[in-house]
């Protein structure tokens, strides 16, 4: 070997040590958040069969596995903005969201949660596709109790976000979020508007059939 590259074995044993241990840690990473992901997921199907205690104990669950992955991150930082460590991060953001606010709770912040800002945003946008879901499920079982207030909670949802107006490197990707959020809850407001004008009418032919009883 070359004087001048006599060193390269001993540069190159320490790039793979490294490599190996940011590798070591990856590995163990992927499945907490994989983990993170159903257990949210799960949590959501629970909320909108009404099971709010298993839903509780899932985003327990979830919340567990994603401080594992957490602390697993320390010293490799740059694992943090990774693509299935955000995805973790903002399904975990998205449950816990829909179950405070399906259950009448209050908002949980971002660090009630333990997940950085981008990632909150993302999982408070998504969350409001689930909020129209169990508004439509309360409509079929002919439950109009909440409606109005869960739509509000959708419009308050939106009037954030649409605020939140930096590039996507910073955000995420919230402007698309944003965009669909927009979306869904002008068709919500559609359908709600809808489904009141309906039960308005017939509520006047109720009183009219029995006027002529």
């Amino acid at each position: 070997m070359s004087r001048l590259t006599d060193n390269l074995d001993s540069i190159a044993e320490q790039i793979r040590q490294s490599f190996s241990a940011k590798d070591a840690t990856r590995e163990k990473i992927l499945p907490l958040c994989r983990e993170v992901i159903r257990f949210s997921s799960s949590a959501i199907r629970a909320i909108h069969r009404q099971e709010f205690k298993p839903a509780k104990d899932l985003l327990k669950s979830a919340r567990g596995r994603l401080k594992e992955a957490e602390q697993a991150i320390d010293g490799y930082s740059e694992f943090r903005h990774t693509g299935f460590f955000r995805d973790a991060q903002k399904e975990f953001a998205e449950a816990s969201i829909t179950f405070a606010l399906v259950t009448k709770n209050q908002t949980p912040t971002p660090d009630e949660l333990g997940i950085d800002f981008a990632a909150y945003l993302n999982g408070l946008g998504e969350a409001v596709g689930e909020l129209r879901r169990y508004l439509l499920d309360s409509i079929r079982r002919d439950d109009l109790s909440r409606v109005e207030e869960l739509l509000a909670a959708m419009d308050d949802i939106y009037n954030i976000l649409v605020t939140m107006d930096f590039p996507d490197a910073i955000t995420s990707g919230l402007r698309r979020t944003t965009d669909m959020v927009r979306g869904i809850l002008e068709r919500t407001r559609s359908d709600l508007t809808l489904v009141i004008q309906q039960k308005k009418l017939e509520g006047k032919l109720k009183t009219f059939e029995d006027r002529l009883r």
